[in-house]
C-alpha cells in the first residue's frame, strides 16, 4: 500500500534504522522507544493487523518472531529477556495499520505495564 508508513519503510522510501531483515520481514528501531531496547518487526507484505490474517497465514507471524529472536540476540537482550507486543485496533493504540511486533527489553519490564 503506497500510503502505508511501514510499507514505505520496507520499500526504502522512508528512512529507518534497520536492525535486521529476512526474506519476509524487516526489523527497525522504534522512533519513540518505551524501553532501552525497542524495535519493530513488520512483514514485508501489507497485512492490516493480526485480526486480518487468514487461515494458512501463520507463517507471517512465524517470520516476525524468528527475526525478533535474531535481532534480540544482536541487541543483547535474548538471554535477559524481552517482551513481544502485538496491538490490534484503536483501543489497543495501534497507530499504524500494518501488522507489527513491538520488541522491548534492556530493563526489568513491570507487569502489568504502567
Amino acid at each position: 500500500m503506497s500510503d502505508c508508513l511501514f510499507c514505505q519503510i520496507v520499500a526504502g522510501s522512508i528512512p529507518a534504522e534497520i536492525l535486521g531483515e529476512s526474506d519476509t520481514a524487516l526489523a527497525f528501531r522504534d522512533i519513540a522507544p518505551q524501553a532501552p531496547v525497542h524495535f519493530l518487526v513488520v512483514p514485508k507484505i501489507h497485512v492490516t493487523s493480526a485480526d486480518h490474517l487468514a487461515d494458512g497465514e501463520a507463517s507471517v507471524v512465524d517470520g516476525l518472531i524468528l527475526l525478533a529472536q535474531e535481532v534480540a540476540q544482536g541487541e543483547g537482550v535474548r538471554e535477559s529477556g524481552y517482551r513481544l507486543v502485538m496491538n490490534v485496533g484503536k483501543d489497543a493504540q495501534m497507530t499504524v495499520p500494518h501488522l507489527h511486533l513491538h520488541v522491548l527489553g534492556g530493563r526489568l519490564l513491570e507487569w502489568p505495564p504502567g
